[in-house]
């Protein structure tokens, strides 16, 4: 009789004549073996080896941690290989690995891979020594033109305008000056002359003897009061068009030419700074600082021509507007003064009527802003 084969301490499994193994008695095996263990007991991993008869394979039956609960019979699972089983715990991880060799956590759903943005700091940084730079250039050049060590292009024909500009302004204002001095004294005499005929009207009424000589003169006096208040706003509305020329029209030329003069500047910085490199070495350190140069000489030297055309067309608006301004202003200011010191009202009020001049009511209020809608 032949020796029995050596039984596992688990079980034995039968097998069957082809060697596969019989699912039956391992179903009853496993809820055997369910039912005799503790609740809350895990099984690490558990290997049943059956040796058949006519095979010297072993089949490996593994099974999971034992949660503690019965649970309907399972078909048996073969076990992977240790390889495999790797795979499919990387497989199930949520981490993905991109080509790059970075991990990326991700989630349910798209995966968003942000661009790198750029640093606010370092990009203020930058401006600051940029602009640093740009100013330590600029008044390197401004002290070299006072000093007469440094070369500075000039545009003679727009600097004659310039100059005459800057000359016509100033005598502008000692006009607008003079003006409002007089529309000052204009009024105090009016507003005298106003009270005079109150007072003459009053002795009218109240000294019988005198009451013809007292009525006259108070006629006179608000005559001249309300003739004076005609050529006041005349001389008003002439200070308000002189203003506007001057303090608006003129002053927002001037600021062009701010510019255009500081865009100069930056155009003879750098095309000093673009000299002095070309008068240097040339080797690998020094060309790329020279097209450099080059490249913000090139800019530098856009700006300035588009800043001198920018103030030849407004010089060129603003002597046509100024011609056309003055002429009419010079008119009124001429005919009401004429007219009033002529005595002739009818004059005097068609000069205004003229220029579309309206006068304010003595003692009335501007109307409100509900009231004008």
């Amino acid at each position: 009789m032949a020796q029995e084969s050596p039984k596992n301490s688990a079980a034995e499994i039968p097998v069957t004549s082809n060697g596969e193994v019989d699912d039956s008695h391992e179903h009853g095996f496993n809820r055997d073996l369910q039912r005799s263990l503790p609740a809350g007991l895990g099984l690490s991993e558990t290997q049943i080896t059956s040796h058949g008869f006519d095979s010297t394979k072993e089949g490996v039956i593994e099974a999971g941690a034992f949660q503690g609960c019965p649970a309907p019979p399972l078909p048996s699972v073969m076990s992977p290989s240790r390889v495999a089983a790797s795979r499919l715990t990387q497989q199930g991880s949520d981490l993905i690995v991109p080509a790059g060799g970075q991990r990326t956590q991700t989630k349910s759903g798209p995966v968003i891979l942000a661009d790198e943005t750029k640093n606010p700091a370092m990009e203020k940084l930058e401006l600051v020594r940029k602009w640093s730079l740009n100013t330590y250039k600029c008044t390197r050049q401004i002290i070299s033109e006072k000093l007469g060590r440094g070369s500075r292009t000039v545009d003679l024909e727009l600097e004659a305008q310039i100059d005459i500009l800057r000359d016509n302004k100033k005598k502008y204002e000692n006009i607008l000056k003079l003006a409002q001095t007089l529309s000052t004294q204009l009024f105090q005499m009016v507003h005298t002359q106003r009270q005079l005929g109150d007072a003459f009207a009053d002795l009218s009424l109240k000294s019988l003897e005198l009451h013809e000589e007292f009525g006259y003169n108070a006629d006179t006096q608000k005559l001249l009061a309300k003739n004076g208040e005609t050529l006041l706003g005349a001389i008003n509305f002439f200070i308000a068009s002189v203003n506007t020329l001057v303090n608006k029209t003129i002053e927002d030329t001037l600021m062009t030419v701010k510019q255009y003069e500081s865009a100069r500047i930056e155009y003879d910085a750098y095309r000093t700074d673009l000299e002095e490199l070309n008068l240097g070495p040339r080797d690998a350190n020094t060309l790329p600082k020279i097209e450099q140069s080059q490249h913000l000489f090139q800019a530098h030297k856009e700006k300035y021509d588009k800043m001198r055309n920018d103030v030849s067309v407004k010089l060129k608006f603003l002597e046509e507007n100024k011609v056309k301004v003055l002429h009419n202003q010079l008119v009124l200011f001429h005919n009401a003064i004429a007219a009033y010191f002529a005595g002739n009202q009818k004059q005097l009020e068609q000069t205004l009527k003229q220029f579309h001049i309206k006068l304010k009511t003595p003692g009335v209020d501007a109307p409100s802003w509900l009231e004008e809608q």
